[in-house]
């Protein structure tokens, strides 16, 4: 990116900001976002077009363009680290509840558990169709 496109970024950052703390007015940083937002898109527009026209000589700017602004995340580590040490004791205090406990004093156990019923499929097609 340009210098001077940081810079209007940068000042945008600011602008927020400082909106948040009440010291900009509504009308001021609407219009510092919105001709930030203009020049980031005239600055990719050259950049997607020659992506978009090279892609048959050069694959690998095209594919490390795409994984650039891919969103997902592939990992989630510390996620399993944490139910790791928390699904246990739950187990456990279900397993206990269950041990335990009369039928009869389980809120909103059932007897005996509901048998699941197959979903009737329709082949063929449906005569009172809405329009």
């Amino acid at each position: 990116m340009k210098k001077e496109l940081l810079a209007k970024l940068k000042h945008k950052k600011e602008a927020d900001r400082e909106w948040k703390q009440g010291q900009v007015a509504w009308e001021e940083y609407r219009e510092i976002v919105r001709t930030a937002r203009d020049q980031v898109r005239k600055a990719k527009a050259p950049t997607t077009l020659n992506l978009a026209r090279d892609i048959k000589g050069n694959n690998n700017s095209f594919y490390g363009y795409i994984s650039d602004i891919r969103k997902t995340r592939e990992n989630v580590g510390p996620l399993w680290k944490e139910m790791e040490t928390w699904l246990p004791r739950i187990l456990r205090r279900l397993w206990y509840l269950m041990t335990f406990l009369p039928q009869s004093s389980r809120v909103g156990a059932p007897a005996t558990l509901p048998k699941l019923q197959k979903a009737k499929t329709r082949t063929g097609r449906m005569k009172n169709r809405p329009l």
